[in-house]
This record gives structure tokens, sequence and C-alpha cells, in this order.
């Protein structure tokens, strides 16, 4: 999709974060962006960036039963939405033994449900105007795994698939739809916007007493910069032909790069096993 002189943008989540960055960046460009906000003091703060083109959308995201009927006054507020940037969300960090089922229903309630619902709210709108851009944020926890977080990776397992599913599903339609999955970018979400399981069982201390400290104390300086992250996203939402998965940041790719390898190592090791399931003709 090619980005018009004035394109709209439904991002969730603009208070704080890559969802605030995300948004800067397309409002500077011009764009309209209805901006998901969570209270009213952020509405205003989100409005009064560009009066005439930031339309704060009051909205929790898990909130599922509200989000059809608050989209579609959004929309005829700010005109149709052209691209949804599925932003809001948390990070979990708690090895899973000591983690609660509930705790695993809110991780996926804000990091699944809650955009699969939005992309519900939008997706008739653009299948009948045979356009749009849906992405989703997902991380590069969402291909590599790293213990301490197995609800957030798991969560962001699950928003990748669907991402790549649906994208098959609409190609036909005219809508692309991107996964984006960042590495370490310097946000606070490996701040006060984690939660955080206490520990408990001692046997997980030299996993987890490491993994935490480092976190912490990496918290505020990462590597990767949010504004040029906005730019990555309305790079790819311009593109005639974006793509469907999209890493962010050297340490996502390398990452990333060393999984691969060893998956390939790994299947060809297990080949002649693999093979061996197959009826006998």
């Amino acid at each position: 999709m090619i980005l018009a002189s004035t394109t709209t943008f439904l991002i969730t989540g603009v208070s704080s974060g890559l969802g605030r960055a995300f948004a800067h960046g397309a409002l500077r460009a011009g764009h309209r962006v209805i901006g998901t906000v969570r209270r009213e003091s952020d509405a205003e703060t989100f409005k009064a960036l560009a009066p005439e083109l930031a339309h704060p959308l009051v909205l929790d995201v898990t909130s599922f039963d509200a989000i059809p009927d608050a989209v579609a006054g959004a929309e005829r507020e700010a005109g149709p939405v052209d691209v949804l940037v599925n932003n809001a969300g948390y990070g979990h960090e708690g090895v899973m033994e000591e983690s609660t089922i509930d705790d695993l229903q809110r991780q996926f309630a804000a990091n699944v449900f809650g955009p699969v619902a939005m992309i519900k709210a939008v997706l008739p709108g653009m299948r009948e105007r045979r356009r749009g851009h849906i992405v989703n944020v997902t991380s590069m926890g969402g291909f590599i795994t790293m213990p301490g977080i197995t609800f957030y990776c798991g969560s962001k397992f699950a928003l990748e698939g669907i991402s790549e599913a649906l994208g098959k599903e609409v190609a036909g339609f005219g809508i692309h739809v991107t996964a984006l999955a960042p590495g370490q970018f310097r946000t606070d979400w490996a701040g006060r916007s984690m939660d955080r399981t206490p520990r408990s069982v001692p046997d997980y201390d030299t996993v987890m007493d490491p993994i935490r400290a480092a976190r912490q104390a990496k918290s505020g300086n990462q590597p990767g910069d949010p504004a040029k992250a906005a730019e990555a996203l309305l790079a790819i939402v311009a593109s005639e032909a974006p793509p469907t998965r999209l890493f962010l940041g050297a340490d996502a790719l390398g990452l990333v790069e060393g999984k691969l390898s060893a998956m390939r190592t790994e299947i060809a090791a297990w080949d002649d096993l693999s093979r061996s399931t197959s009826f006998t003709t």
C-alpha cells in the first residue's frame, strides 16, 4: 500500500514506548492518528501533539466488547482506518513453574486477544475498500525464546502465527499484514511496564537471578532507538510489497540468525527419524 499524503493510522498504546514513537512519527509525516490510551489525562496530552491530526481514543484493548463501537466512533470522527498498528501490550517476567494461570491469561488478553479484537473491528472496512495494512508488533521473543519470559514468548509466538496466516487469508483483498518484531529498544518495557512474578522456588535462582539483574540494569540503555523504529514502520507501510515479518535491531537479527542455524543443524541430525514415519509402500 502506497501512503497517501494523509493516511489514517490507528495505533494502540500511544502514551509510552514504541507506540508513542510510532504515533509521533506518523503525525510528523502529516498523517492522521487515532491513538488509544487508557487515561483521560493521556488523551489530552496526545491531542495536544497535533490538534488537527491526533485523535485520542480512551480504550483498554482487553475490553473486547467495547472495541467494535469504540473503533466505529473513531472512524466516524477521523475517517476509515488505513493502517492498524497493534502495539499495546506488556511483558511478563517469571519462570513458568512460579507463574500462575491468571498471569498467563492476562498476558494473552493484552498481547493476543486484544490485537485480534482490534483486527476484527477494522478488517470488514478494509476488505470492502480492498486496501489496508495491519501491523502487529510482536518481538524477537516471538521467534527466539529466553528463559524467564515464557508466557511473553508464548504470546508473541501466537501473534506471529496469527499474523502470518491472516496475511494469506486477506492478500487477495489488497490488505497487507506485517509482524514487526523489535529487539531491545530504549523504552520502559523492562522497567515499570513489566509485570514480574515474585520468586518462590530457589532451584531457579541460578537461571533467574542473573537474567533479572541484567534486564533491570539494561533498562534505559537498550541499543534500539524508538524514533528509528517509527521510521521503519512508515517505510514498510509505504512499500508496495511490505514484508511478512520484519525484525528491528542488530541484536534481534543476530539472535534470529543463531536460532535458524541451530534449527538447521538439529533438523539435519534428526532427518532420518523425521522421514521414518511415513507408510512403507
